[in-house]
């Protein structure tokens, strides 16, 4: 069985394989971590937030009540610990459940279950040799009495003896040259059994297997790519699980073998290069491992591959000053990428501009020219003219930088007869204005003009001849956002400063069209329509604004969209058209939006109520068509044909309305894996209601005036009938979807119905 806990208080049980929840049990307190045991069926041990107290925690064991019925509460509480702390792999059972151990700073506790017995040990803050020698981590062996304990300074202690006070002895081992993240203790299933095994991971991105508990006897599973953050291991021990910090799970065998990896969207350090759409692959793409470029497909909720841009070897120590990747563009049909990367120096950055180039042949981009220095201090902003089908005749990548101008880089005919490519990037043209900072650019939709932001003033630029049109200022506040609007409100620039105004310039009379005091943080362009989504950051809440530039009202609000920043934004072309959803958002048709937190959670709005987006019944069905045909699905489909058939030779038009397929008891008869079903006389009476079908005690005119109404069986009324019974079919409400029918009309109902449709009202159109 699988249980979960959360911050909300509860603990649930779930079906695992169907991913179907079981039972929730209220516990009513912040959950920070779970611990089951085998041994104890009923009993789980959580850490909770101590009342009264802040940043204390507790270790309490929670029984979980037997009683049937899916929400229940659980309050029988009873502290094991306390003084904990909050993280879980600081809190580990040990030898079958007969104590636990805990560590918090320099201390160790252990209190034995059965003898109600605490003992506490603790080790010397800092020594001058050693360093840091508080405790990281905690685990016990399973069977046998010993405790490992990771530290701050590397340092893997091991424990025995602790059931005396002072005859306690501990060995120590060390390899890790920073803080041991997690540990893990098993026994040894291949001979000889009598060894344990001990992993253990850090920062270093490799996974330490000690034997025998000796310095000297260990194997290494180097380059798992980030700082492991946690380590499992089965039951059997045959296989180990480690969790990293960049959002990835690795599968690997009892003898140190890479087996499997699960990944997501790769979690980095910081996400510099903002969200950026392939148009190729329509991937969202952004910073990925250090150094590299992920490209994430949304659809299918994977990475499809990473690409190294800097090409060096990542070294996983803090301090360092190492080359990371700030920017990214693509062109419009994405067959060139642009990307900056830089090193953060104080004095002298080191920085370069590379050109790729997408090879059809290998299926990725490959690297063409790469410009080292490309401006003297570091790139604000780079983007590449979107001209769609005259590409490759007219493309330009501008880059703005600290260093007070901005650069116009072309592709022109490799004159090297040694090269074997035959284009390569080279600088056509630098600007500047009053020797301000460049802070942003973008292009027109038509690729015709040039907008630059230097600092508090934005200014405009013919794309053919370089010469400066027009300037902007709306003081006060640096730009922060600029933006040019599409397809009908293609004459309109949009700014956003940093003092909290949202400008709109008309460029055809250079005058401010309209301005809104707005904290704009991210300003988003649809590619694919007029609209611009603004997030605004105000009183630890994000909220959306979606406008056009043609006028200042909003078409959308959402406030209190998330309580984290949202730091990018992007919107993201759909495959199809939307073409269900509400009026409200129409404007996400074509497009979806994506945001990006400053916790690094990808989110998006969705058109479809939650409703919608659930569908078991869609599924169930799906599932169904999928099973292999066997003897007794034939004969039950056979089965149902006949009695179709039957129907019509009948000349009956039923709607069949199931009751006994909609009731919950059906359901949690079908649903729910045999083994965690309550009791058959605790199921039976529900099972038997929900079959039941209510009585109607009918007249005996009633009886009568339906016999009549048979009999005048006129074509108009089955016609009628007929129509009717295909409405109903299709429209089927949401609330029959949810497993609730609605209401059906009495057969008086029905007839008062017919009579009010035969009635002419022709009368009524001569007033």
């Amino acid at each position: 069985q699988l249980y979960s806990s959360s911050l909300d208080g509860s603990i649930k049980l779930w079906d695992f394989m169907d991913g179907i929840p079981i039972k929730t049990f209220t516990v009513g307190s912040k959950l920070l971590a779970l611990y089951a045991l085998a041994s104890s069926e009923d009993l789980v041990f959580v850490i909770i937030p101590k009342r009264g107290e802040r940043d204390t925690f507790q270790l309490v064991s929670v029984k979980l009540p037997k009683a049937a019925g899916q929400d229940l509460e659980a309050k029988e509480l009873s502290v094991v610990l306390d003084g904990v702390d909050a993280s879980p792999k600081r809190i580990a059972f040990g030898r079958e459940g007969e104590y636990v151990a805990s560590v918090k700073e320099v201390n160790l506790q252990i209190y034995f279950f059965k003898q109600k017995q605490l003992n506490r040990f603790s080790v010397s803050a800092t020594k001058t040799k050693s360093g840091n020698n508080h405790f990281t981590c905690v685990a016990c062996h399973p069977t046998e009495d010993c405790i490992a304990t990771g530290h701050a300074d590397g340092k893997i202690r091991l424990w025995r003896n602790f059931y005396h006070k002072k005859e306690y002895t501990f060995s120590t081992l060390h390899w890790h040259h920073d803080t041991v993240m997690d540990l893990a203790l098993n026994q040894n299933k291949e001979p000889p059994k009598n060894l344990s095994k001990l992993l253990s991971g850090g920062v270093e991105s490799v996974l330490v297997l000690w034997h025998n508990e000796s310095d000297c006897q260990k194997d290494f599973l180097p380059r798992l790519g980030s700082a492991i953050e946690y380590i499992s291991v089965s039951s059997d021990g045959v296989l180990c699980c480690t969790l990293h910090t960049d959002n990835r799970i690795t599968v690997i065998n009892s003898n140190l073998r890479f087996a499997k990896s699960i990944q997501g969207l790769i979690k980095s350090t910081d996400v510099k290069t903002g969200l950026v759409v392939d148009p190729r692959t329509k991937a969202l793409v952004l910073n990925g491992e250090p150094g590299h470029l992920q490209f994430y497909c949304l659809q299918s909720n994977q990475q499809l591959y990473s690409l190294d841009i800097v090409q060096r070897q990542y070294i996983h120590q803090a301090g360092l000053n190492q080359a990371d990747l700030v920017k990214v563009a693509f062109s419009a049909q994405g067959k060139w990428l642009a990307t900056v990367e830089e090193r953060e120096e104080v004095s002298d950055p080191e920085l370069q501009l590379k050109l790729w180039f997408y090879d059809e042949e290998t299926q990725s981009f490959k690297l063409n020219t790469r410009i080292s220095m490309p401006h003297d201090d570091h790139i604000t902003d780079m983007c590449f003219r979107d001209m769609g089908e005259l590409e490759d005749d007219s493309l330009i990548v501008v880059t703005t930088g600290r260093d007070c101008v901005f650069k116009v880089w072309v592709m022109v005919e490799d004159t090297d007869p040694e090269a074997q490519r035959s284009v390569s990037w080279s600088c056509d043209f630098v600007g500047s204005y009053h020797n301000y900072q460049a802070t942003n650019c973008c292009f027109s939709e038509d690729g015709s003009l040039l907008a630059v932001s230097f600092e508090e003033t934005v200014t405009v630029w013919d794309s053919v001849t370089w010469d400066l049109k027009c300037t902007f200022c709306h003081p006060p506040g640096k730009i922060r956002n600029i933006c040019f609007g599409r397809l009908t409100c293609s004459k309109y620039l949009i700014g956003a400063t940093d003092y909290g105004f949202l400008c709109c310039w008309n460029l055809l009379s250079c005058a401010l069209e309209w301005s809104a005091h707005l904290n704009v943080a991210v300003l988003q362009p649809d590619p694919l329509s007029e609209h611009i989504a603004a997030v605004s950051w105000l009183s630890k809440e994000s909220s959306l604004f979606v406008f056009k530039p043609n006028e200042p009202r909003p078409i959308y609000i959402q406030r209190n969209l998330c309580k984290e920043k949202i730091q990018m934004a992007a919107f993201v072309p759909r495959d199809e058209p939307e073409t269900s959803g509400s009026q409200k958002y129409l404007w996400l048709r074509r497009s979806q939006l994506f945001f990006l937190t400053d916790t690094q959670e990808l989110m998006t709005l969705s058109t479809k109520s939650l409703e919608e987006r659930l569908t078991p019944s869609s599924k169930q069905l799906a599932v169904e068509e999928t099973l292999p045909v066997t003897p007794f699905s034939l004969l039950l489909g056979k089965h149902r044909r006949q009695q179709s058939q039957e129907d019509v030779d009948l000349g009956k038009l039923v709607v069949r309305n199931k009751p006994e397929q909609d009731s919950p008891a059906v359901k949690e008869l079908l649903h729910t894996p045999a083994h965690v079903l309550p009791s058959a006389s605790f199921l039976c009476p529900i099972f038997i209601n929900s079959l039941l079908i209510s009585k109607e005690n009918k007249s005996a005119e009633e009886v009568a005036d339906e016999v009549e109404m048979e009999s005048e069986n006129t074509e108009d009324d089955s016609d009628e009938e007929r129509n009717v019974t295909e409405m109903e079919q299709d429209d089927t409400s949401p609330m029959e979807l949810l497993g609730e029918m609605s209401c059906k009309l009495s057969k008086s109902q029905e007839r008062e119905l017919r009579k009010l449709r035969k009635m002419d009202y022709s009368w009524i159109s001569a007033f």
